[in-house]
């Protein structure tokens, strides 16, 4: 036999016989060689992932493995669409760090020459009560005015001797920990007595416009499908486009089209009386309103008496609330109600109490013509911080002539929308509307940091600081007109209206940060929430026993001692019933 040799294996001691030339060959035994197990360390056993699998169902059992395999997936589609949908909702962290702690508004009209002191005095801590949690700063070498386009207005700037230029801006929240929901923060207010002093003495220049007056119209007509009333008239489109275009006089609609003057036959009318009292020069005023018994009145805090004295404050309310407050005896025949002076709107111009409430809201300027500076709040807050602080702080040390808070979440028109679409604000379709005509029309784009010093595009509107001059007037007039051509959100409406002006002349407005705005005015709930409340649990009643007077040791009484009986007296008890009961059942 040729080729290939074959080994034969025989016998139990494992020698192989080799097959030659027909003759067998008995080669030696090797010796085996151990052979070292792999460690379970080092490499992967797929036999351990069997293993584990019935030793799960076996103590676990096959259903309720399931149900953890259901739970876990539950978890993940949870996880996940909280993650995204905070992803969506929430501001970039580069562009929060931005407009909450970079910005503030003295650093947008800081005059030339003047040394960037914001992060000492924007967001400082409230000199009564936190004042030492911030580490003070030296404070910098004084510098002279800057010449300004103001004429004859005396302008106030940040000296050596203002208290709130030792306070440092505090430093963000640590990353990483979870944000908490909307809270107030430290602010600087001088006392009253400097707040006062610091008033301007003149108004402040307006740029470019001087003389604003207002279309009259008897019968006014609708040409467009879209918008207008007969409040505020019908303006078309070309009108509109032609408000935003700023001259030295101009003429345009802001409500009030029809009657003899605001508040005569021109819907939201008021009495000859209150008329009177409406056409009184003030410097301050501090105005709210109420309609369709909304909210509860609040009454203002902590105000001086020299805030008493020359400041009014005036509460535009509707005949519901008015039957309303008579039927529980809030308003009398003085029309006063604490500090608020009561002017109760005759005609209202619409269905919508919501909508009624944006005319003293946006149109101060035309129900008081002869008032300098004015601070609207919204009925559902209650103002804690005297006035005078309040526009020092905001208007007056910034060199402003209009300011409001920006939101304290959202910053981009289009976020803003899809939010009045969830929580049901308005038709979903006339937001829609709305937002498609300023993106076509107007060019209005997503909010980023190339808006910058524009901190954010969404006001929250509840809060409105100004100076009444013709800018200003020309401002909140282009804004009601497009409240009253659209959607009754003021906050769609608020960037479209102040940068189309903006693009125009050098104005801007204070848009402060949220925190701040909760901490001069403290909001309460709708009357239709406090009203679904359950009452509040009465306190609970401590009964305390009076105690018993110790006797001497020699008189006190010997008490038995309380036998505890053994597992097996328990046994024994329990099978005497058992047997009880079987005598009983026989």
């Amino acid at each position: 036999m040729t080729g290939v040799s074959l080994g034969l294996r025989t016998g139990s001691n494992g020698s192989l016989q080799q097959l030659q030339n027909g003759n067998v060959l008995k080669l030696p035994t090797l010796s085996p060689r151990l052979v070292r197990r792999p460690s379970k360390g080092s490499h992967y056993n797929p036999r351990e992932k069997e293993r584990v699998c019935p030793f799960i169902c076996r103590h676990l059992g096959r259903g309720r493995v399931a149900m953890l395999l259901m739970i876990a997936l539950g978890i993940s589609v949870f996880v996940f669409g909280c993650f995204t949908l905070y992803k969506g909702a929430n501001i970039p962290n580069e562009i929060e760090d931005s407009r909450s702690y970079a910005i503030t508004r003295y650093e947008i009209l800081k005059p030339e020459g003047v040394e960037d002191k914001s992060k000492d005095i924007s967001y400082a801590s409230r000199i009564s009560s936190t004042s030492s949690k911030w580490t003070a700063r030296p404070p910098p070498p004084p510098h002279p005015p800057a010449s300004s386009k103001s004429k004859g207005r005396k302008k106030h700037f940040p000296t050596l001797s203002h208290q709130c230029d030792h306070f440092a801006f505090p430093p963000p929240p640590p990353a990483g920990r979870r944000r908490l929901g909307p809270r107030p923060c430290p602010v600087c207010y001088i006392p009253v007595d400097q707040a006062i002093a610091s008033m301007p003495s003149s108004p402040s220049e307006s740029p470019l416009l001087h003389t604003l007056t207002y279309v009259h119209d008897e019968t006014p007509t609708k040409s467009e499908p879209h918008g207008g009333s007969d409040f505020g008239g019908y303006p078309s489109l070309e009108e509109r486009d032609a408000a935003f275009d700023i001259k030295e006089s101009m003429t345009l609609h802001c409500g009030f089209v029809k009657g003899s003057r605001p508040g005569r036959q021109t819907g939201f009318d008021f009495d000859e009386e209150d008329l009177l009292e409406l056409d009184q020069y003030h410097d301050v005023i501090v105005a709210s309103a109420i309609f369709g018994n909304y909210d509860v009145i609040q009454q203002p805090r902590n105000i001086s008496s020299e805030a008493k004295k020359n400041i009014p404050f005036y509460m535009f309310i509707d005949q519901e609330t008015e039957t309303y407050m008579k039927n529980v005896s809030i308003l009398g025949s003085s029309r006063r109600v604490g500090l608020w002076r009561i002017f109760v709107v005759r005609n209202p111009p619409y269905a919508d109490s919501r909508r009624n409430g944006k005319i003293p809201k946006l149109l101060l300027h035309r129900i008081f013509p002869n008032v300098r500076y004015s601070i609207w709040i919204d009925g559902k807050l209650g103002l804690v911080v005297d006035p005078y602080q309040v526009l020092e702080r905001f208007l007056w040390r910034t060199n402003a002539t209009f300011a409001i808070s920006r939101h304290y979440r959202r910053f981009d028109v289009f976020v803003e929308a899809e939010a009045n679409k969830v929580a049901g604000k308005y038709e979903n379709a006339s937001i829609d509307h709305q937002i498609q005509f300023y993106q076509h029309h107007d060019g209005l784009t997503h909010y980023s940091k190339a808006k910058l010093p524009i901190t954010s595009d969404v006001p929250e509107g509840c809060v409105i600081i100004r100076e009444h001059i013709p800018i200003t007037n020309l401002f909140t007039c282009l804004w009601f007109n497009e409240v009253d051509r659209f959607t009754s959100r003021d906050q769609l409406s608020f960037s479209t209206a102040r940068d189309k002006i903006m693009a125009k002349v050098d104005w801007s407005i204070n848009m402060f940060m949220d925190c701040e705005r909760r901490n001069f005015v403290i909001q309460a709930y709708h009357r239709d929430i406090l009203e679904h409340m359950p009452p509040p649990s009465p306190p609970a009643v401590v009964v305390r026993h009076p105690r018993l007077p110790v006797l001497p040791l020699t008189n006190r009484p010997q008490l038995k001692k309380n036998l505890r009986r053994g597992k097996g007296d328990r046994r024994s008890s329990s099978k005497r019933r058992r047997k009880v009961a079987i005598k009983l059942e026989a």
